[in-house]
């Protein structure tokens, strides 16, 4: 597993602004953690939940939800970055998010990450990062996303 790079303070985390964090571990997208997607979130799509059915649909497979995608961000970056010396941390939100491309059924998924923004905020440090989840083999990015974080020191 990669190390993720520490930063200690909100000096270090200006000073890495434009940085990319590397790679994360690859991840294999099975049928099993799209179908409990589907129950988390009641979105019984034939094309992620019908293997059948999706065989002869456009993707010639199940796909994963545009939202199973992202919602990997938080266990992905961890192994890119931490923040230490802080209180606590917050996901604040999202500017941005596009799938460019779907994610069929038994891909292989990994992130790298760009520090892209450090500004105070709300009584605290407010850290924006592109993400960026890749299909292994796959040409274009399955998920793009602009992250934002709050550290309260």
């Amino acid at each position: 597993m990669p190390q993720p790079r520490i930063f200690a303070s909100p000096d270090e985390l200006r000073a890495a602004v434009g940085e990319q964090l590397g790679r994360t571990e690859w991840l294999e997208i099975d049928q099993k953690r799209i179908d409990l997607f589907a129950e988390a979130t009641g979105d019984h799509q034939w094309i992620h939940v019908d293997p059948d059915k999706a065989a002869l649909g456009p993707f010639g497979a199940t796909i994963a939800h545009g939202f199973l995608t992202l919602s990997l961000i938080p266990s992905l970056t961890p192994q890119l970055m931490r923040v230490e010396g802080v209180r606590m941390g917050v996901n604040y939100g999202v500017n941005k998010v596009r799938f460019p491309a779907p994610v069929p059924v038994g891909s292989r998924l990994r992130a790298t990450a760009e520090i892209a923004d450090v500004s105070e905020a709300g009584g605290g440090i407010q850290l924006t990062t592109k993400v960026t989840i890749e299909r292994e083999g796959g040409d274009k990015p399955v998920c793009v996303a602009e992250t934002v974080a709050r550290f309260y020191l």
